[in-house]
């Protein structure tokens, strides 16, 4: 790794980086993470009993929808044309939640990692929102890049 950050010009001043002489290829990111809730609560969602609707089935719309809207909501993130977004969303009694992978494909100069975690984001955002009134306590943990592939960085896979 560079000792360089590349959102910051020689003066220290935050600016969107340059990719126009990058090649463009395709590119893809995965991305994890967590809502912690109490097993009454996952039964909630196991059983379609939520009040809000179908949680699962919302979030997964809500986790798209973000992945497709990064860059207007992180200020040097590059409006990307996104060719695919997939969100897996498994609930887990044993785990004590429900796991999110993001899946985010475009074929660009720059990566969608960005995407992928937004995407996890949004979707366990969603989650709590629409489970909140049956537990303020869930927690959203774990939101990690597993992998990604693409540009001129190559493959990176994260450690277990």
């Amino acid at each position: 790794m560079s000792g360089k950050l590349s959102h910051f010009d020689d003066q220290g001043h935050a600016h969107m980086v340059d990719v126009s002489d990058k090649a463009v290829t395709a590119r893809m990111a995965l991305a994890e993470g967590w809502v912690m809730m109490e097993p009454a609560t996952l039964a909630l969602v196991l059983e379609g009993r939520a009040a809000k609707g179908d949680v699962l089935g919302t979030a997964r719309l809500a986790g798209i929808m973000g992945a497709k809207r990064t860059a207007d909501l992180i200020p040097l993130c590059h409006p990307l044309p996104v060719t695919k977004v997939a969100l897996e969303l498994t609930p887990d009694p044993a785990g004590g939640g429900v796991h999110i992978i993001a899946t985010v494909r475009t074929t660009g100069q720059t990566g969608v990692e960005m995407e992928a975690l937004t995407a996890v984001s949004i979707a366990a955002l969603t989650i709590y929102d629409m489970l909140k009134a049956a537990e303020k306590g869930m927690r959203i943990e774990g939101i990690r890049l597993l992998q990604k592939e693409g540009g001129k960085s190559g493959r990176y896979e994260a450690q277990p």
